[in-house]
């Protein structure tokens, strides 16, 4: 599935996406006040302020503060304030903060593509650098409609007091205790973080500016979001492209995911004998380093290890490593950036060797890869993360059922599971990675949930393109096959040697595709993706 805050940590696809573009700079943008107004158009008009939902939110004349800058582009900036939930007056509203990167060449634009990189919870707006130099060639003739969903960015942030470290590097215990705090702290404002409230506020401010219909670009999670615009809001589609995706209706248990690792595993060994200078040598067996896998697997489940792990401005945070944490570094982390730059040192590079010299006896490979992905920990609120994964995604439990029954349910569908269909690891044991699966959420309320996001619902017939990297289990091939088959007009690509977001790969073949398919509906000439070159992988001794 999507992994927590995809597109933040360390270079995930905020981060990552630099790396389409080296040495771009971060505009960090300075977000208003909550309850204050977020901004205006850059043009210096304003547009006043009034109490109805989904106008606009004046600001004083001139650019806001906020506003992000594109070299070459005029950048358009402004709010909308929006109900908190729909029908529910009393919980308030919200300011929905965006930009519009205008197009260069004279006369209208061709189209607007509204852009997701993630999450969920990821902001847009302050990106807005890294994906116009990304998505230059687009932006000749399209505009770029960034949003800051609710809660994120300068959507007015509303904390529930989880830090992204504590979330992530806590045990799976913990994570279940802080998802309960979070619901206790938000309260009835819980309901208001929904990928189906983003979604209406991205069509509200579509509206708000005057474009008939929307190209649709989501990245991770925003494979999710855009589908459900999509479904809610159908006649104002006019394309899709969607990139690690994952479908509506996933396997809660997300067994795809696990089997993907040792299928990885397999790959970058086997082709790492093509890389520049191995001689056609590979550097590791790939079924010896999913045997290490399920024997690391297997003792951590015994016996978990403590580690310390360093934190940025912060004393360092004994992390316990169990078979779960595990799983978390080698589904989601080791496939981030995968392709980024095939020739560097990279996590799942370097997996095979810290795996072998575990199964070995030696910790310390192991142990300095989970301390270097640790080390990303944050003190960012994960309010809008923990709400929109535990009001929206798929359970294997009833939502309105009472706790006891929850873990009744949930003990029933492991048990159910099938020999074999978390790969090299135990089911319970894999299932404590995902911090936005597994029963990670069975704490939050029956009260205060909004209604569950449909899983089957009827979708535009517009033409759809699903990319997957083929070395990516966090939303490995066999879920963006499955979220390709949502729709009649869905064209699905694997790309060799690129993970998770394969758009990161180096060359800009990627971003060739998909940038000829928003122009034409048309995928066009793929070959360049089978010359993306293997991944560096560090060598297992003999």
């Amino acid at each position: 599935m999507t992994g927590m805050n995809v597109l933040q940590r360390a270079g995930l696809v905020a981060g990552a996406a630099m790396l389409l573009v080296p040495g771009l700079p971060a505009v960090t943008a300075t977000a208003a006040a909550p309850g204050t107004s977020a901004g205006t158009a850059a043009t210096g008009t304003t547009a006043p302020r009034t109490t109805a939902a989904g106008t606009m939110a004046a600001a004083g004349a001139g650019r806001p503060a906020w506003c992000p800058s594109v070299e070459g582009h005029r950048v358009d900036c402004g709010s909308m304030t929006r109900p908190l939930v729909a029908g529910s007056p009393a919980l308030g509203t919200v300011d929905v903060g965006y930009a519009v990167v205008r197009h260069r060449a004279p006369g209208p634009a061709k189209g607007t593509v509204a852009v997701n990189p993630g999450g969920p919870g990821e902001v847009a707006v302050e990106r807005a650098p890294v994906f116009g130099a990304a998505l230059a060639d687009l932006l000749a003739d399209h505009d770029l409609l960034l949003v800051d969903p609710r809660g994120t960015g300068v959507s007015q942030r509303i904390p529930c007091g989880v830090t992204d470290a504590e979330y992530r590097l806590g045990t799976r215990a913990q994570q279940r205790d802080a998802v309960t705090r979070c619901a206790v702290n938000l309260g009835p404002r819980a309901r208001g973080y929904t990928t189906a409230a983003t979604a209406d506020d991205i069509d509200a401010i579509r509206a708000r500016l005057g474009v008939d219909r929307l190209t649709l670009y989501g990245l991770s999670y925003g494979t999710y979001l855009m589908p459900v615009y999509a479904s809610r809001h159908p006649e104002h589609v006019r394309s899709i492209v969607l990139s690690g995706a994952y479908p509506l209706a996933f396997d809660p248990l997300g067994r795809s995911g696990a089997q993907a690792v040792s299928l990885s595993l397999r790959r970058i060994c086997e082709r790492s004998a093509a890389r520049p200078g191995a001689g056609g040598r590979p550097a590791c067996d790939g079924d010896k380093a999913v045997r290490d896998l399920a024997t690391t697997a297997a003792r951590l489940r015994e016996h978990p290890l403590d580690v310390d792990v360093p934190l940025e401005g912060a004393a360092p945070y004994r992390m316990r490593l169990t078979e779960g944490k595990l799983a978390g570094l080698a589904y989601e982390s080791a496939s981030r950036e995968v392709g980024s730059d095939p020739g560097a040192p990279s996590l799942l590079g370097a997996l095979p060797h810290a795996l072998d010299r575990f199964a070995a006896g030696d910790s310390g490979p192991l142990l300095d890869l989970v301390r270097a992905e640790g080390s990303t920990g944050s003190a960012e609120d994960q309010a809008p993360y923990i709400a929109v994964v535990c009001n929206d995604y798929r359970k294997p439990w009833k939502a309105d059922a009472a706790p006891s029954e929850r873990w009744r349910q949930y003990r029933s569908a492991l048990a159910g599971a099938g020999e074999g269909a978390f790969g090299a690891f135990g089911a319970a044991g894999y299932l404590e990675g995902p911090t936005d699966g597994g029963d990670v959420c069975i704490g939050w309320p029956r009260g205060n949930t909004a209604p569950p996001q449909p899983t089957h619902p009827r979708l535009p017939d517009v033409p759809v393109l699903v990319l997957s990297g083929d070395l990516d289990a966090n939303t490995p091939d066999a879920n963006g096959r499955q979220a390709a088959r949502q729709f009649r007009d869905g064209r699905f690509l694997s790309v060799r040697n690129t993970g998770h977001v394969p758009e990161l790969e180096r060359s800009g073949c990627v971003l060739e595709v998909s940038t000829r398919f928003i122009r034409t509906g048309r995928t066009g000439d793929t070959g360049c993706t089978s010359r993306i070159e293997p991944i560096a992988v560090t060598p297992v001794r003999r």
